[in-house]
């Protein structure tokens, strides 16, 4: 798949990539260069680990999207292939 960058630097992603990666309007995504190739990546949520009864619970310090059954579908499938 080809794109191109504007004469202001900006940068058009695929509308079929954007749903795939689940990216939206005001998505930040880190940018670096490997190799000579330039990698875009979500910025990852900061995480930390609370105690809940006997166990840890990861949990974020802003809030989170609620996820629907075809996400929490979509994630399981993801992690089986």
């Amino acid at each position: 798949m080809k794109t191109t960058i504007d004469a202001a630097g900006r940068l058009v992603i695929p509308k079929s990539l954007r749903n795939e990666l689940k990216l939206s309007a005001g998505t930040e995504l880190e940018l670096r260069v490997r190799g000579g190739i330039l990698e875009l990546e979500p910025v990852s949520i900061p995480m930390r680990l609370i105690r809940k009864g006997k166990g840890l619970v990861a949990t974020s310090e802003e809030p989170l999207p609620a996820l629907g059954p075809d996400d929490v579908s979509a994630a399981i499938e993801s992690q089986r292939r």
